[in-house]
């Protein structure tokens, strides 16, 4: 097996055990430590207030920052207010759809339709990047955020550009493990009982970071062999001056994590 006697860390909590599964059919042995949860809205309905907005006709362009953004709309739409699903798709469709990397743009296919723009690269600066071509002033845009704060760099650069910005939260996080168990995690990496851990959100490493001293988790990550499963999380982590040796080249998911694992572990390929 590919992955035989090497430990690989996985703070994924959404489909923790997909991604286990997927290391562990490799031979891998897995520690699980979800870091952050993701939860509906406490209140639906703000999101419930804009979907009413954004039916009305009032939004020209919608950034789609996640899929998960997308689902947990329409998944409140179908427990709260079933009746408004037909004229929110209906309206999606109208609008011009910018997306943060394939995630977005999956869940769009999901209901049968596409990215108009899609950011290159999957980050932030690339969204900034492909908003810096096109004419904005006067447009109403949405923001879908992840989480509930703000993307301060993409709806400042809308504000600047004369647009009028509305945002959309439907989600927020929250802290999966216990604090303890984080710590033990942090001090197995730093005995040098971990090969590898897999982040697969920028919000992880905010997490891993947040819990304990910065020397133990610099220490900790200095250790191990550290995987991105894209650009977003690895920016996330060398900004913090960790150094990625894992990520997937041009297709950001689990299974494409998995496999960049993979080859770069295997002798001759």
């Amino acid at each position: 097996m590919t992955l035989s006697r090497r430990t690989i860390a996985i703070p994924e909590s959404r489909e923790l055990d997909v991604f286990a599964g997927l290391l562990e059919r490799r031979g891998a042995k897995v520690i699980r430590c979800p870091l952050v949860a993701i939860l509906d809205a406490p209140d639906p309905q703000p999101v419930l207030d804009w979907v009413r907005y954004f039916n009305a006709g009032q939004v020209d362009d919608l950034i789609l920052l996640t899929g998960e953004g997308l689902r947990r709309i329409l998944s409140c739409i179908e427990e709260h207010a079933p009746e408004l699903r037909e004229d929110f798709v209906t309206a999606l469709a109208r609008v011009r759809k910018f997306t943060r990397g394939p995630k977005p743009a999956r869940a769009l296919r999901d209901l049968g339709l596409k990215s108009d723009v899609a950011a290159e690269p999957a980050t932030t600066e690339g969204v900034v990047g492909v908003l810096k071509r096109e004419h904005l002033s006067g447009r109403s845009v949405t923001v879908q955020r992840y989480g509930v704060e703000p993307n301060v760099a993409i709806e400042s650069y809308l504000k600047s550009a004369g647009a009028r910005v509305s945002t959309v939260a439907p989600y927020v996080y929250a802290d999966a493990a216990a604090d303890s168990a984080v710590l033990d995690l942090l001090n197995k990496m730093a005995a040098n009982e971990v090969d590898i851990i897999a982040f697969t959100s920028s919000v992880q490493v905010e997490r891993l970071f947040s819990v304990a001293p910065l020397e133990l988790v610099k220490s900790a990550l200095e250790r191990t062999e550290v995987a991105a499963v894209g650009p977003v999380v690895a920016s996330a982590l060398e900004k913090r001056g960790i150094k990625v040796r894992f990520m997937p080249q041009d297709s950001y998911f689990m299974k494409p994590l998995t496999t960049a694992i993979e080859q770069a572990l295997t002798p001759g390929t």
